[in-house]
């Protein structure tokens, strides 16, 4: 089969690097991929949004199924268009990737379908959502509504701090279209958890929890960016606690999307906060998340290309989607300054040398290939640069591992944190 595996990432990188393992699989493309994809198969020099062109490339291909990384196109209707050609794709539609492109109408779901989640309001007028904030008080959480790159969620810690954030996104419009409504609720205290399963509409099978470190330093300090580094499985949601929670995060929004005649198949993901009251569900993603993707796929025992197809015809009762028994743990190396402004165009050298111990994978996300004089290197070109990643016999064993790897792989002005996993093996002990 012909694969088209959309994004440039680290989870694609992982995604591609997985499907290769499949024996049905003869082909791989990536648009527009990484360096690191450029090894699993043919790099396409089309952007993720690009729906008529990426639509243009699979028919000229006669690719066999389309396999969604971000959650941008998905939100954008690439799974719509394909579907009107007849082209399989992994990852649901427009309406049901809302669930991450608005925040306003994945909280609407959340209330209408019983998910356990945080008490909001939705504003479209900043005098209105300004005096609501100043009424409720703080800490107090103000989200944009559309897609902002992962940066439309402000917890503020006084009021001027919210309505600070308020005017940024409704007035200034620093987050475009995305700021024209909010969401404004109460701040959730306790600890995070990912959860993601495979879904085919009706049926769901769930992966192993997993935990995000979302902050740039040591000790959950400094900007949020889209991932520092995550490990499974998460000991905050235990394996015997996978199928209460599926019953609590997925099926009713399984349940709600059929009703609406809009089944929700690819992978959904509910990031989770386990709160005082118990677990509560902070948001919804419609695609793998990265850098969770990467130690789940190491994990993922099994072939991933029937599991999607799976997914994709209705059938996802009949395919056993099994974990390996060891724990895993990736540390994203970035460059520095990130998630502000960084340099890019610094070599990176030990990939190989990280890559030759067993059970450890060095995932590339902001990488190009050198051309010209740098022919043959690869090159940092972007703020999160590799997730190195390794598996372990359990937590602690997998993030020695990890670091032992990450010492070995080297570009100038890298940053990365050395507390990945902390938490989970406080929990441990």
């Amino acid at each position: 089969m012909k694969i088209l595996v959309v994004g440039s990432g680290g989870r694609e990188h992982a995604i591609c690097w997985k499907l290769r393992q499949s024996p049905r699989v003869s082909e791989i493309y990536c648009a527009p991929g990484n360096g690191g994809t450029a090894a699993e198969g043919v790099n396409v020099p089309i952007k993720d949004d690009d729906i008529p062109a990426l639509i243009s490339f699979a028919k000229d291909k006669k690719i066999d199924l389309v396999v969604a990384g971000p959650e941008l196109p998905l939100v954008l209707g690439l799974a719509d268009a394909l579907a009107r050609e007849k082209i399989p794709c992994f990852g649901p539609n427009a309406y049901a990737a809302n669930l991450e492109g608005s925040k306003a109408f994945s909280k609407t779901v959340m209330r209408e379908s019983g998910v356990p989640t945080a008490p909001f309001r939705i504003f479209d007028e900043f005098e209105l959502a300004r005096d609501f904030v100043r009424e409720k008080g703080a800490p107090i959480v103000i989200k944009a509504d559309g897609l902002a790159a992962g940066k439309g969620v402000v917890v503020a810690r006084t009021v001027d701090e919210a309505v600070e954030a308020l005017e940024d996104m409704m007035v200034r419009k620093s987050f475009g279209s995305a700021g024209d409504r909010v969401v404004v609720e109460e701040t959730l205290a306790g600890e995070e958890a990912s959860f993601l399963a495979f879904c085919d509409g009706r049926h769901y099978a769930v992966l192993p929890s997993s935990q995000d470190h979302k902050a740039v330093g040591e000790g959950d300090t400094g900007p949020n960016t889209g991932g520092m580094g995550a490990y499974s499985p998460a000991p905050i949601l235990p394996r015997e606690k996978f199928e209460e929670t599926a019953e609590l995060a997925i099926r009713p929004i399984l349940r709600h999307m059929a009703e609406k005649g809009q089944p929700y198949k690819g992978v959904l993901y509910a990031g989770l906060m386990y709160t005082a009251d118990g677990p509560q569900v902070l948001e919804y993603n419609v695609r793998f998340g990265d850098p969770e993707c990467q130690p789940l796929l190491m994990r993922l025992d099994g072939d991933l290309l029937e599991i999607m197809l799976a997914c994709i015809e209705g059938r996802l009762s009949e395919v056993r989607v099994k974990a390996r028994p060891e724990a895993a743990l990736g540390v994203v190396m970035a460059a520095e300054g990130y998630p502000r402004s960084y340099p890019k165009g610094m070599e990176i050298t030990g990939i190989a040398d990280a890559e030759s111990e067993p059970d450890v994978k060095v995932f590339q996300a902001g990488t190009r290939t050198g051309t010209g004089d740098q022919e043959g290197k690869t090159l940092t070109s972007g703020g999160r640069v590799l997730c190195v990643t390794a598996l372990g016999e359990d937590l602690a064993e997998a993030k020695k591992r990890a670091y032992e790897a990450v010492a070995k792989v080297r570009f100038d002005k890298c940053h990365f944190r050395r507390d990945i996993g902390d938490k989970g093996l406080k929990r441990l002990k």
